[in-house]
């Protein structure tokens, strides 16, 4: 136990071990197959590079794509650890080399590409090494019930083999159901496996489903509530992508684009652009993360549905692998079912039938009124869950039912009208009474339906429609052009027997853990440290989040460390790390702390007592009044900060703290009043949910002290 504990320390940084990473390190010391299904960010990478190090001989890391080899395999280096990769991007002479290197003892983990396993030259080398291990990341990709189903995995048992000594064998997941983990174990021939899942649970991100009547509207409003950060945006098609990358980046935003049909050295362009943060926006195809270590992505938007959960779970899982809270946005409509149905249509027939029972389990966790999240973990055999988890768009917005069965009525009546030969537009044009082209060419507005909605919004009429077709009270037709038709169910609601009622979600501001108040580091500090990390990641060659996480900058504006055991202490800084990087980092903090008058000795020695006995503790509850007290005595902000040696922001939270429980706060002591009516203005623009994105918004005299009080004193 020791003896891991202290390698996690000398070369990650950590302390402790998350949840279900001991066990599975112990049983791999024990010479123990092991198959670990954790959720993305979860931790599987150390799972099998702690053994790797304390194994006599080289593990073999079998990955998928070559951009996670190649981040896995820098950010190893960056940290101390010997590691090498080998894939097609190599040229003959640098292939030689890793083996030649291999052979002499330099690395303790080399990853490869599936494909690899097929070549004699790998093949002959796997034979004249001493290979302890062979952990297989990604490992879903084996089962043709997986949604990433690799046939290329498949070999991978075969070569173990033909290995006269037979290594231990790890495999890991992020999204496994049941028939899946049996076909890993099965497939692989794990022998007397230990297997653990640890729980699909990723408590640091916020789920949420939304229906608009315009999704580019909807998609521009939420991204200009978080400029500045990294995110995805997932679409269905190529020309979905290219259409979203285009508007985007006309109005302004930093958006690239990722799809099987952009060339390949523009593909591999986008992606590093993306990855070293000069982009900070990637609109893609599923085509587009798998391989991905990026940590600091904050927002993952599907612009159209998935087509299972499986995938939806992954995509959506790759915001937030830092620990940071980030978002995962749905933008449903009944056009994605229609469009997975045709990608459905054009599969193996024996597996259209489960592609199909997949899509409707994908349609339900999007018109489910309960828990997002505690569909999400029930889906995947999390039954130890609370129904309610008060971090998703359905637990924290109230749900209302409208009856629109005269509205369904109309559509039907119209669908039958033009004898179900025509698609959504061309209906909704028809009960909106256009006198388009199209109309009178097929003579439509002749029908006694033409123009009986038409107090309606042509996008409110389609937005019934698609909530029609995703409950089957009508049904499609054709897969490239599909028309309406009418089901078993619309003739209940024609002849009066059944009722259509729509839930309609009333917004209310989503819980963020008071993150209006909690802003726990020093927002000016970590804009220095990220410069810093971008100047490093550009002369080294590497991705900012191989040299610090935003986590680990973050901890830094926390604790202002100013020594070689202070910066240790930093979450994420090994040795290593400490070395290369301390002094630069401290250097920093040190003329920041100078130059704001902190107090970092009184400060780290409160915060520390803060942290650990958090808001419920009786010596947070006499620091917050003691807070309220000097305030009643009439000090500012500043003067408080100085006599208590806290940092602005905790000062900040206890007046908050104190306000929500009732105590009395004069909120304009602390508002720049010739920028008050603005700075409400801006908030009622952009939303209040993130305080970033209202001041960048605000002119530079505005600070985030007067954003924090105007969002109290008017309830924003």
């Amino acid at each position: 136990m020791r003896r891991i504990l202290d390698v996690l320390k000398q070369y990650y940084g950590y302390e402790s071990f998350r949840k279900g990473q001991e066990e599975l390190i112990n049983n791999i010391l024990n010479g123990r197959d092991v198959l670990g299904i954790m959720p993305t960010g979860g931790g599987k990478s150390i799972c099998y590079q702690i053994p790797a190090q304390l194994l006599d001989g080289i593990t073999i890391v079998i990955s998928p794509l070559i951009s996670l080899m190649k981040d896995q395999v820098d950010t190893l280096t960056d940290m101390g650890i010997k590691a090498a990769y080998i894939n097609s991007t190599l040229s003959s002479e640098e292939f030689d080399r890793v083996l030649k290197n291999a052979k002499s003892g330099d690395y303790k983990l080399i990853y490869v590409a599936p494909e690899r396993l097929e070549t004699r030259s790998f093949i002959d080398f796997l034979e004249h090494v001493n290979i302890s291990m062979v952990a297989v990341d990604e490992a879903h990709c084996v089962s043709q019930w997986g949604h990433d189903f690799r046939p290329s995995y498949r070999r991978i048992s075969e070569l173990i083999d033909r290995l006269t000594i037979r290594p231990i064998i790890a495999a890991y997941t992020a999204t496994a159901t049941e028939e899946v983990k049996q076909d890993i174990i099965k497939l692989l021939n794990l022998t007397d496996a230990f297997v653990l899942t640890t729980g699909f649970n990723r408590e640091n991100l916020y789920f949420e489903v939304e229906k608009p009547q315009n999704k580019f509207r909807t998609l521009r409003k939420y991204l200009n509530q978080h400029k500045k950060e990294s995110g995805i945006i997932y679409c269905s098609t190529r020309k979905t992508v290219e259409s979203v990358t285009d508007k985007l980046n006309l109005l302004g935003f930093n958006a690239t684009k990722y799809h099987a049909g952009v060339p390949e050295h523009e593909r591999t362009a986008n992606q590093e652009d993306f990855i070293y943060d000069r982009k900070q926006i990637m609109v893609a195809t599923n085509a587009f993360g798998m391989g991905i270590d990026k940590s600091n992505i904050r927002y993952v938007v599907h612009y159209n549905m998935p087509k299972n959960m499986e995938a939806y779970y992954q995509e959506a899982g790759r915001a937030g692998r830092d620990g940071l809270e980030s978002e995962c946005v749905l933008l449903f409509s009944a056009s994605d079912i229609v469009t997975n149905k045709f990608l459905i249509s054009n599969m193996n027939e024996q597996n259209q039938e489960h592609a199909y029972k997949k899509l409707n389990e994908m349609t339900d966790y999007c018109n489910t009124d309960k828990c997002l999240r505690s569909y999400i973990l029930i889906y995947f055999g999390d039954t130890d869950t609370e129904k309610e988890c008060n971090h998703c768009s359905n637990c924290n917005n109230d749900i209302e039912l409208t009856d629109i069965t005269v509205e369904s009525q109309k559509i039907m009546s119209c669908v039958k009208r033009m004898n179900e030969r025509y698609g959504a537009n061309i209906v909704a044009s028809v009960l909106k009474g256009s006198k388009a082209k199209k109309v009178r060419d097929f003579g439509l507005e002749e029908l006694s339906t033409h123009g009986i909605m038409k107090e309606y919004h042509a996008d409110s009429i389609k937005e019934i429609i698609s909530f029609l077709i995703a409950e089957d009270y009508l049904g499609t037709r054709g897969t490239k052009y599909p028309t309406l038709a009418l089901t078993t169910k619309s003739k209940d609601v024609l002849f009066g027997n059944e009722k259509v009622l729509i839930k309609r979600v009333i917004d209310k501001h989503k819980e963020e853990k008071d993150s209006h108040y909690v802003e726990a580091y020093d927002e000016t500090l970590f804009e220095k440290l990220r410069s810093l990390r971008t100047g490093l990641s550009g002369e080294q060659g590497v991705p900012p989040f191989v040299i610090f996480s935003d986590a680990a900058l973050q901890d830094m504006c926390r604790k202002f460390p100013k020594t070689d055991n202070e910066f240790l202490s930093v979450s994420g800084v090994g040795e290593h790390k400490l070395s290369k990087y301390g002094q630069l980092f401290m250097d920093i903090i040190k003329d920041y702390t100078n130059a704001h008058d902190i107090n970092v000795d009184q400060y780290q020695t409160t915060e520390s007592l803060e942290t650990k006995k958090k808001s419920k503790s009786t010596t947070t509850k006499e620091s917050k009044l003691e807070t309220y007290d000097l305030y009643k005595e009439g000090l500012s902000i500043d003067e408080i900060k100085t006599k208590r040696g806290l940092s602005q922001t905790t000062i900040e939270n206890h007046l908050f703290e104190c306000f929500k429980e009732g105590y009395e706060i004069d909120f304009d002591r602390f508002i720049n009043k010739d920028f008050e009516t603005e700075i409400v203005d801006v908030i009622k623009e952009v939303g209040g949910a993130k305080l970033k994105p209202i001041k960048e918004a605000l002119p530079d005299e505005v600070t985030y002290t007067d954003i924090k009080f105007t969002i109290s004193k008017y309830n924003l």
